[in-house]
């Protein structure tokens, strides 16, 4: 009972479909040579990775007890036992990263900025994620899903919806659907604005997602007079990467 449920502080639940574990796993595209799996728990996951002689793989999990399982099952298995968000990649990795992982539904956006911050490092992702977090990275400007990840990541990073997953293949069943996204990395180096203003304009456009932009924006405290009209009247959801920019790029010039 007490393992139970401190993996439910952690927002784990445990794949047990061997199926699933397997299609994840070879959607893995060998843009790296380095792979890292985030929370590998008993390692139903990690049996179909550990391998794979594309990779230099480790693993990170932050829970004790899965640790000592994984040096008991799996003991040749590089693991480091820690706090993905709290890894410092470019000290642990020296190279291009492809990370995989059925990843803690709590930490899973958190995990995608930081893969987002890390972009010119990580060049692949393939994740299962809460289905509402994998439809909003996936989402495309226009739909209700779309948001503040759907526009940083797709700058950098080509984005595929892979499949649904459905409860009753985990222990214990989370009480929503997850789904498995891939995340490849594009061609794109640097993006031609001043990126810390455009995580700005992006954020506040879509903390007040119901406005135009031309009221959301205000929270800016900037001018929005040389901005276009035709952007300024609509929502954040309604704008593409290349829109945001260029309503970035009107700021800076002011």
């Amino acid at each position: 009972m007490e393992r139970v449920r401190a993996k439910k502080q952690l927002g784990q639940h445990f794949l047990k479909d061997e199926s699933i574990a397997r299609r994840i796993a070879e959607s893995l595209s060998n843009l790296s040579h380095q792979l890292l799996e985030i929370g590998p728990g008993m390692g139903v996951l990690t049996k179909y990775l550990i391998d794979n002689k594309n990779y230099d793989f480790r693993v990170i999990e932050i829970d004790s007890e899965s640790v000592d399982y994984l040096h008991t099952y799996y003991p040749t298995l590089n693991i480091i036992e820690g706090d993905f968000l709290r890894m410092d990649l470019p000290q642990t990795f020296d190279n291009k990263l492809s990370i995989i992982g059925n990843f803690p539904y709590n930490i899973s956006s958190q995990i995608l900025f930081k893969v987002y911050d890390h972009r010119d490092m990580v060049v692949e992702v393939v994740g299962m994620f809460q289905k509402e977090v994998a439809e909003r990275v996936a989402a495309h400007p226009g739909s209700k899903t779309y948001g503040i990840l759907s526009v940083l990541l797709s700058a950098y990073y080509d984005i595929e919806y892979l499949f649904t997953v459905d409860e009753h293949v985990f222990n214990p069943p989370p009480k929503v659907k997850s789904a498995v996204i891939r995340l490849q990395r594009n061609g794109v180096q640097h993006l031609d604005c001043d990126e810390q203003l455009l995580l700005r304009v992006v954020k506040t456009g879509f903390n007040q997602r119901r406005k135009t932009l031309r009221n959301a924006l205000k929270a800016l405290g900037m001018s929005l007079d040389h901005v276009p009209e035709n952007l300024l009247s609509q929502r954040a959801e309604q704008l593409s990467v290349e829109q945001f920019i260029e309503i970035t790029n009107t700021l800076s010039a002011v």
